[in-house]
């Protein structure tokens, strides 16, 4: 009679079920982005938010200076132009956006909603900040744009109030079917 030896050294599944390592890797593969994500848009936010050369129409490190000094090389200047009608309405906007995408990101919290955020976010930045970047891979808002995707198709799966909430329906849901 043989017996079989155990020889992975790998803890198991965290959730339970008998699944194996690779299993609790492909669940908790989009942890580090989102927790990369969450924070540095609540970062991001919080940054704009306390920078006082930054909330205003022009000086140094302003808001409207930027944008000004990128209007020509955007792609989309006319989106330029319209953020220039208020700089730093525009400017509180983006800090407040870019506040409620980190949190909801970090959270779990309408994860898929808060990544579109992001991406749109993201893509507006590229299309006019780091548009004229030569070689394109020196605007990191693209990459930005690319990193948000994955989290717009799957959402926040685990460690997640998203998740929580799943979680209690099926159990309604499972208690009203019986």
């Amino acid at each position: 009679m043989t017996h079989g030896m155990r020889t992975d050294t790998y803890p198991p599944y965290l959730d339970g079920g008998g699944r194996d390592w690779r299993d609790t890797a492909t669940r908790y593969a989009l942890l580090p982005l989102r927790i990369f994500l969450g924070v540095t848009f609540i970062y991001a936010g919080l940054d704009k938010l306390t920078d006082s050369a930054f909330l205003k129409d022009s000086g140094a490190g302003s808001i409207g200076d930027t944008m000004r000094a990128v209007r020509d090389s955007s792609a989309i200047p006319a989106l330029v132009d319209m953020a220039l009608k208020s700089p730093v309405g525009f400017g509180y906007a983006m800090a407040f956006g870019e506040l409620a995408v980190g949190i909801g990101t970090l959270l779990g919290v309408l994860t898929r909603l808060a990544a579109l955020g992001g991406a749109l976010i993201s893509l507006s930045l590229w299309l006019t900040v780091s548009w004229a970047s030569d070689p394109y891979y020196y605007g990191n808002d693209l990459a930005y744009l690319m990193a948000w995707l994955p989290l717009v198709l799957a959402g926040a799966p685990v460690l997640s109030l998203d998740a929580a909430w799943r979680s209690r329906r099926r159990q309604r849901a499972g208690t009203r079917a019986r």
